[in-house]
């Protein structure tokens, strides 16, 4: 994911929202949200090149997602895949703290990452370029690619925008929430981070939706889960030029006891 907004213990029908973008290479196939054959608890989006996620949940109310880091001249080619760190977290049993704590050994063997992990208790954050274990407070996060409410425009903006979705009457409405994900206004250049990938693309990375050359939104995803133990999933999917494909629906009873 590149911007992942989220209300922890915000609302008071839903401890979790979830409103996030994933934006990639086109050329980079994936498959969109369900649930997996080899673990039918799990659901989640699929990279078909490495095998991970960047976003899941089960139904057991266990929730990961994760961002890069833009950092280009610290990638490495050949480092272990990130997908990996929300599967982890998803089909293991450790509380996100453990887990988090349990990654500090070998968190430098990956490129640069954001990991979020909650269990229907507590979420925690972790950067392996920024920040230790954090565990967040109830309110409303954003993260993009740099640190965890780092203000970005698109964060800021963003959180913003997820606090209006959620005020309004018959909140939360998932339609609503992806709308606010689609917007595609380019922050204003002076409040641009310098991430080391030169003005032109920090531009064009610049809004909550991306288009870029051959690169940009492949999906939104939407994450309601509830206190009455129902939980929503809804992922929408763009082509290459920024246009809807399709809308996956996924209502769910969480299965606490399992």
């Amino acid at each position: 994911m590149c911007l992942i907004l989220l209300a922890w213990q915000h609302h008071p029908d839903y401890p979790l929202v979830v409103a996030a973008n994933r934006d990639e290479f086109f050329d980079r196939p994936a498959r969109a949200a369900a649930f997996w054959d080899e673990a039918p608890d799990l659901l989640a989006g699929r990279d078909l090149q490495a095998g991970g996620t960047w976003l899941g949940v089960t139904r057991r109310g266990r929730f990961a997602a994760l961002t890069n880091f833009r950092d280009p001249p610290s990638h490495r080619e050949g480092a272990p895949s990130r997908g990996e760190l929300v599967t982890g977290f998803l089909l293991g049993d450790e509380v996100p703290e453990a887990y988090l704590e349990s990654l500090l050994p070998r968190a430098g063997d990956y490129n640069g990452f954001n990991l979020l992990v909650a269990d229907r208790g507590a979420l925690f954050g972790f950067g392996n370029r920024a920040g230790g274990v954090r565990r967040l407070a109830p309110g409303v996060h954003g993260i993009s690619n740099g640190a965890l409410d780092e203000p970005w425009p698109k964060v800021r903006e963003g959180r913003a925008a997820l606090s209006r979705a959620l005020a309004a009457p018959n909140a939360p409405d998932p339609e609503a929430i992806l709308e606010l994900l689609a917007d595609d206004a380019p922050a204003p250049a002076a409040e641009l981070p310098d991430t080391g990938v030169g003005a032109e693309w920090e531009q064009l990375l610049s809004p909550r939706f991306i288009r870029a050359p051959g690169y940009g939104t492949r999906c939104s995803t939407v994450l309601l889960l509830g206190r009455d133990q129902r939980a929503v999933l809804f992922e929408r999917t763009y082509t290459a030029e920024g246009l809807a494909s399709g809308t996956v629906r996924h209502r769910f009873e969480l299965q606490l006891g399992l």
